[in-house]
């Protein structure tokens, strides 16, 4: 500060020492501290004191927390006893006192307490406070450096000297001077309590180390950084090291101004809100209209509980749960998640069930109508109705229609639904992974919901609809739980009554519920998820079968969809034949279905366009409408040259005819397979290979042949994986084909296990693979003997036209499969 000028009452405010010092270096409670600041603006017309009057030696007065600087007065709190003493041994010695900055230490003192760097203070005023303790009014005078500790005691004394500061050369020193006096005034604007009276202050200060030290000591807050500008004598680095200081505390400043505003905003918009909500309110009183939330929705609820039937348990809750909305406030967050859960509680059909209207004659012809064949089927659900009608609260079995796709699983538990006038509701299960799903959330997590099966029974408004659990073999499984397991209390009869959701958590009576599920692949279902359920297999159909549910299901509908009449597009029974043959080989009808729409799209374009094409297309006239056919009765199939066999498989859409080839090469007898083959496949091909070596004479094939060939074993549609032992007599077939240069006969599958001993083990999937057969034109199929009870269980129309041939042996295979002609 320019000691020249004499300071006004303006300038006094900020002569005092840091604002955040500690009790120890501020006047104490309760002290008069505006006599302090008076006298502090009359010691402002002192003359200034000449540097070579400033003492070598010291008395040194500990700061425990603040930081001194020259050219500032600053009040300095001494305690009655050593630090009482230690200022009058100073004021004795010539009122001047050395103020050292000692971070957190306490006496007794020790040299490595203290900073090197301190500041040189003349004393001028005692003032004595009410407590015993005393106030002195020092003023800064120069920085100093201790050289030496003359005494460390009660009273500190030590040798000083006090070093000059360095002015660089250049502009640069008043740059940065004018920067700091910059960023002072912007760091000061951010806080009120300072006023414009340190603007002004900071204006006046000359030279620009005094500015330095004077912004140092109001805007710097760490004490050991303060303490660093106080040891640097380069005015310069001084001056630097203060405007990085002043700019971390102005970024700090900015963003605190910042979020004060937004959090200024966010409580005004808030206020503005409950504000207009209370003008509402007093408008609405006025115009007596007026209701609280809590009390609308009290009303609501218990109005609900009046009108409905629930359960005692359920009543108790719903009262319980609306006295406790009532004392929460609509504004808190809580009162959605309560009032969420009271809708569920009073909208869930606790005791709300249809009534069934179950006739045996009209669920037939409502089964008829809308399926063709499934004769087996049929039957099991109206046996199933028929119970029910005798005995409604009858709990049997969960239904599960297991099948390839598109065979009408999904569409027969509609058939179900509406013949006995029940809501339907669907769920896929495929993919699903988390448990909740099921059972639901607990309340405490954010957005809870009950699992999808009360979710349902509220869409229904009942609490016995149908259900259907599509693709129960599909269900994953991961660390959010298992959802199959979760299904086990869902569909045991013996626990459904109780069903505990994890968001009620309150138990549903689940048993008037019919649950049924559709599959695909039976073992893919946990053993003890199938054993809940009484599984009906829906076989493939025959192409019989397909031709008539296109000519009543498909081509009707699909006509209807695109806005044809029946007279525009007419098919007959020999195209619906060579559609079905040409381009939908499956076990189900959903690709006829696509064909016989792309039909009526292309007919309804041949219209738009004002062409007159004839009604009736012939089995000539579909290449032109769908392309070249893909499938065709290929001669290598079906007349199989040597080395190949026909084999029958069994897949999760229904039964195959798969082509076996076998090729020999010269080696030492070793046999390699290929066509992506599990396990058990594998073992099929190295047993059929191993008796063919071990009957080599029976059979007829020559030493060498087995002896110095080796065998390759390929099943083509490599990229199709493959396994099961049912193909063990069709790989023997093709191997001794291949060893022996005997052709198999035209037209001829089979399947079956073979041992080591060459007999032939019965194999599942019999249904399946005799409509494969049919459906790809064999005639003659071999079985295991201990098949021909499956075969007899078949309707008629599936083996018509086919062959069966029961072995025991392989011999009788070889027998029966084998022609005399020999083939290339």
């Amino acid at each position: 500060m320019r000691q020249s000028r004499p300071a006004g009452r303006r300038l006094s405010r900020f002569s005092a020492m840091d604002p955040n010092d500690d009790t120890r270096n501020r006047p104490a409670e309760g002290s008069p501290a505006i006599e302090v600041e008076t006298e502090a603006v009359d010691l402002g017309n002192l003359p200034a004191v000449r540097r070579e009057h400033l003492p070598g030696v010291l008395v040194v007065f500990p700061l425990v927390r603040s930081v001194p600087f020259p050219g500032l007065i600053m009040p300095v709190l001494a305690e009655a006893g050593d630090e009482t003493a230690t200022m009058e041994k100073a004021v004795a010695q010539g009122n001047f006192v050395g103020l050292l900055h000692a971070p957190g230490a306490a006496p007794p003192w020790r040299r490595e307490h203290f900073a090197a760097t301190g500041v040189v203070a003349q004393v001028h005023k005692r003032i004595k406070l009410p407590d015993g303790n005393s106030n002195y009014i020092c003023r800064g005078l120069r920085r100093f450096v201790v050289e030496k500790w003359v005494r460390m005691g009660s009273v500190l004394i030590a040798q000083v000297s006090y070093p000059e500061e360095v002015y660089p050369p250049g502009e640069e020193v008043e740059a940065l001077a004018r920067n700091v006096l910059k960023l002072s005034q912007q760091v000061a604007a951010h806080q009120p309590a300072l006023g414009d009276g340190f603007s002004l202050a900071a204006a006046n200060m000359e030279p620009a180390g005094n500015l330095a030290d004077f912004c140092a000591a109001y805007l710097v807050k760490d004490a050991a950084e303060k303490q660093a500008l106080l040891d640097e004598y380069d005015v310069g680095r001084r001056l630097r090291a203060v405007d990085e200081a002043l700019t971390r505390e102005l970024v700090m400043l900015e963003l605190g101004d910042r979020i004060q505003q937004e959090i200024r905003a966010r409580v005004e918009e808030q206020q503005k809100q409950f504000f207009l909500r209370e003008q509402i309110k007093i408008i609405r009183r006025e115009l007596g209209e007026e209701q609280e939330p809590q009390e609308a929705d009290r009303e609501l609820f218990l109005g609900r509980l009046e009108k409905g039937d629930y359960p005692e348990e359920v009543a108790d809750r719903v009262r319980a749960e609306v006295e406790r909305l009532a004392t929460i406030p609509p504004m808190s967050p809580e009162y959605p998640v309560a009032r969420n859960y009271l809708e569920w509680l009073t909208e869930l059909p606790w005791r709300v069930s249809s009534e069934d209207r179950i006739e045996i004659d009209r669920a037939q012809k409502i089964l008829d109508r809308d399926h063709y064949g499934l004769k087996e089927a049929k039957e099991r659900i109206l046996e199933f109705l028929g119970v029910r009608k005798l005995k409604p609260d009858h709990r049997g079995a969960i239904l599960c229609f297991a099948g390839p796709p598109g065979v009408g699983k999904t569409s027969l538990a509609m058939a179900i639904a509406e013949s006995m006038g029940r809501r339907l509701e669907r769920m896929s299960l495929g993919g699903m992974r988390d448990e909740a799903e099921i059972k639901g959330h607990r309340r405490t997590y954010v957005g809870a919901l009950p699992g999808r099966i009360l979710q349902m029974l509220r869409r229904a408004g009942t609490n016995n609809p149908v259900i259907v659990l599509d693709e129960v073999d599909k269900i994953g499984m991961d660390f959010r739980g298992d959802p199959a397991s979760a299904l086990l209390e869902v569909l045991d009869p013996a626990q459904n009554h109780a069903f505990l959701d994890h968001y009620l958590d309150l138990p549903f009576d689940l048993s008037k519920v019919l649950f049924i599920a559709t599959a695909n692949v039976l073992p893919a279902i946990p053993g003890p998820l199938r054993d809940r359920m009484e599984v009906i297999e829906l076989p493939g159909y025959v192409t019989a079968e397909k031709v008539q549910i296109v000519r009543r299901h498909l081509l009707p509908r699909q006509l209807a969809e695109h806005g044809l009449e029946p007279r525009r597009l007419k098919l007959p029974v020999a195209t619906i034949r060579a559609l079905i043959e040409g381009w939908t080989r499956e076990a189900g009808v959903r690709s006829a279905d696509k064909a016989v729409a792309s039909l009526c799209r292309k007919r309804t374009l041949e219209i738009a366009r004002r062409k007159r094409p004839r009604p009736e297309l012939k089995p000539a006239d579909l290449e032109k409408y769908l392309g070249p056919p893909r499938f065709t009765d290929d001669r290598i199939r079906l007349r199989p040259e040597a080395g190949v066999a026909l084999g029958l498989a069994y897949t999760p859409y229904g039964g195959d005819v798969l082509e076996i080839e076998c090729a020999a090469f010269s080696g030492r007898g070793r046999v390699g397979f290929t066509g992506s083959l599990g396990e058990v496949m594998s073992e099929s091909c190295r047993i059929a290979h191993s008796f063919l070596r071990s009957r080599r004479r029976e059979l007829g094939i020559p030493e060498a042949a087995i002896a110095e060939q080796d065998l390759h074993v390929h099943f083509p549609a490599g990229a199709v994986p493959k396994d099961g032992p049912s193909a063990g007599a069709a790989i023997a077939c093709a191997m001794l084909s291949r060893l022996t240069g005997r052709r198999l006969r035209a037209r001829l599958a089979m399947t079956g296990e073979i041992t080591l001993t060459g007999e032939i083990l019965p194999v599942g999937g019999i249904r399946e693979k005799v409509l494969a057969g049919r459906r790809m034109g064999v005639r003659t199929i071999l079985l295991p003997a201990e098949n021909e009870r499956d075969v007899r269980q078949l309707d008629p129309v599936w083996t018509r036209g086919l062959r069966f041939v029961y072995v025991r042996r392989f011999e009788e295979v070889a027998a029966a499969a084998f022609t005399g002609r020999r083939g290339g």
